[in-house]
């Protein structure tokens, strides 16, 4: 590793896109045991963050109006239907090393974004040479870190959170789904 490197600190989250954000917070927050530590939502989509360690996260896209086809296939199968998958985003420790991961793939030749304030978390957005849209991002606020607090507006941002957050807040899941193996 060179001393001019990126300094990575892990997946901040690996994005999914889902069709029910409720069964997803119920399995993942029911089943799995991640907390729920963000959200963000609008009319036309909501975006859920889930820690599996610390300064990392499982996230999940719901798009209004753009369902996705589903489909179950086993691990480590190839398949040309798998849509779930939306981006990766690796983490870094901080704004400057997001500003010179920036700047080095700008000095590469790559496209990149300027850095995008989603407010607890910044990011820029480039691909791979395959076409898969890769984020760096660092968390100006972790939600990973400490317990979760429902009331924190700057965290949970979704003004008309699924069912399950709203259960969550109240105390606890009802429910939960089950699965099936492919």
């Amino acid at each position: 590793m060179t001393d001019d490197a990126p300094r990575w600190g892990g997946i901040n989250h690996l994005a999914l896109v889902t069709n029910d954000m409720d069964a997803t917070v119920r399995f993942y927050v029911g089943v799995l045991g991640a907390p729920l530590v963000a959200t963000i939502g609008d009319p036309s989509f909501r975006h859920y963050f889930f820690r599996i360690g610390e300064r990392n996260t499982v996230a999940f896209f719901q798009y209004a109006g753009h369902p996705v086809e589903p489909f179950a296939k086993p691990a480590g199968i190839p398949d040309p239907r798998a849509a779930q998958f939306d981006h990766v985003s690796f983490d870094l420790p901080d704004e400057e090393a997001l500003l010179e991961l920036r700047n080095r793939l700008k000095a590469a030749g790559s496209e990149v974004t300027d850095v995008v304030d989603h407010g607890f978390v910044r990011s820029i957005y480039f691909n791979d040479p395959n076409g898969i849209a890769l984020e760096a991002s660092w968390w100006v606020r972790d939600a990973t870190d400490g317990e979760v607090d429902w009331a924190d507006a700057a965290l949970f941002r979704d003004p008309d959170p699924v069912p399950a957050v709203r259960e969550l807040r109240a105390g606890g899941l009802t429910s939960v789904p089950t699965t099936r193996l492919a």
